[in-house]
């Protein structure tokens, strides 16, 4: 119990880090993250940039917080997408079964069939490399794996005692879903949507590395280790500290995630 506290105190530490960076970076920053400033190219970490500055002499400090901002709006928008859409459609197909559940399980699986960075790829070849454009795409993603989760809840409790007895008071079929089997998904719907949000985080990266994520010269942190790749050798903190930050990102949500579920999931209270 002690060790499942402790990673979550360290999880929820390092995504409250998170947050408060990209709020302050809403207000403030160091210096102008799109300011050019070519007298200190390449400048290494040090009392005038804390974190040292890019090829165009931008200090890489302020273009991280705002890169933090463009994280957590992109991962939060996504997850609620993908939360909303999918509860729905896990809960219609659950409580519905039949032909309906059968329809909507067909088109799901053949979806779930794509890797999800792939299905985004592909989706944002239609819609543009933007923001908004990325937040559908992996919205679009990330909805099936939501639906499938919420499904299966949904199909176990459907034939639990409270929902024949809803049934009997002549309770409607949306009031017992809304009432009595919504309420009902809450633990596993929170454990997937804070995986997902490692998951958009990481995606939303790895599509600006290779360009077709937020175009520069706004700052994302996967933007950001691509332009720092050819600086390697020079400059190795350009690539060193946005890694570092998605790494430092990812790991506090895995630890949140795990205490989540530990905490929620009714299979592991006797092990605590």
């Amino acid at each position: 119990m002690r060790k499942l506290t402790f990673n979550g105190a360290i999880g929820g530490g390092l995504i409250g880090l998170l947050v408060i960076t990209a709020l302050i970076g809403l207000f403030w920053t160091p210096y102008d993250p799109m300011a050019l400033g070519f007298t200190a190219r390449l400048a290494a970490p040090g009392a005038a940039h804390w974190l040292g500055t890019d090829e165009f002499g931008r200090d890489v400090a302020s273009r991280l917080m705002v890169g933090a901002r463009a994280s957590v709006w992109i991962g939060f928008l996504t997850v609620t997408f993908a939360v909303v859409f999918g509860t729905f459609i896990g809960i219609v197909s659950g409580y519905a079964r039949g032909w309906v559940d059968g329809v909507i399980m067909a088109i799901n699986n053949a979806l779930l069939a794509f890797p999800g960075i792939l299905l985004a790829l592909g989706l944002l070849a239609v819609f543009g490399a933007n923001q908004y454009g990325i937040i559908f795409a992996l919205g679009i993603a990330y909805t099936p794996s939501m639906a499938r989760v919420v499904r299966g809840a949904v199909l176990s409790l459907r034939e639990r005692e409270f929902i024949e007895a809803s049934r009997v008071m002549g309770n409607g079929e949306i009031y017992t879903m809304l009432r009595h089997i919504l309420p009902n998904c809450v633990a596993p719907i929170t454990v997937l949507a804070t995986s997902m949000f490692g998951w958009a985080i990481l995606s939303e990266s790895a599509l600006s590395f290779l360009g077709l994520g937020v175009p520069p010269p706004a700052p994302t942190w996967g933007n950001m280790l691509a332009a720092g790749r050819p600086f390697i050798e020079q400059a190795v903190w350009l690539g060193f500290f946005p890694g570092l930050c998605i790494a430092l990102t990812l790991l506090g949500i895995n630890l949140l995630g795990d205490a989540l579920r530990d905490r929620l999931d009714p299979r592991m209270r006797g092990l605590k």
